[in-house]
């Protein structure tokens, strides 16, 4: 059995997540109400970090994705 933080995507699936993950940074940082800023940068740092890992928490889940 593989640990849950193990590698699961490939190149494709990381460079989707890191520039999702930066778009929604940059959409915290353009946003008005502060509730809003702070979902889409916790989402935004998550997005980031699984790119960094070349992890996904859906298939650690066991849940198939495209990428």
């Amino acid at each position: 059995m593989n640990p849950f933080f193990s590698r699961n995507i490939g190149s494709g699936g990381r460079l989707l997540r890191g520039l999702g993950g930066l778009a929604l940074l940059v959409g915290a940082y353009l946003c008005h109400p502060v509730w809003l800023s702070g979902v889409l940068t916790g989402a935004g740092v998550f997005l980031v970090f699984e790119a960094l890992l070349g992890w996904c928490v859906l298939r650690a889940c066991r849940v198939k994705t495209p990428w």
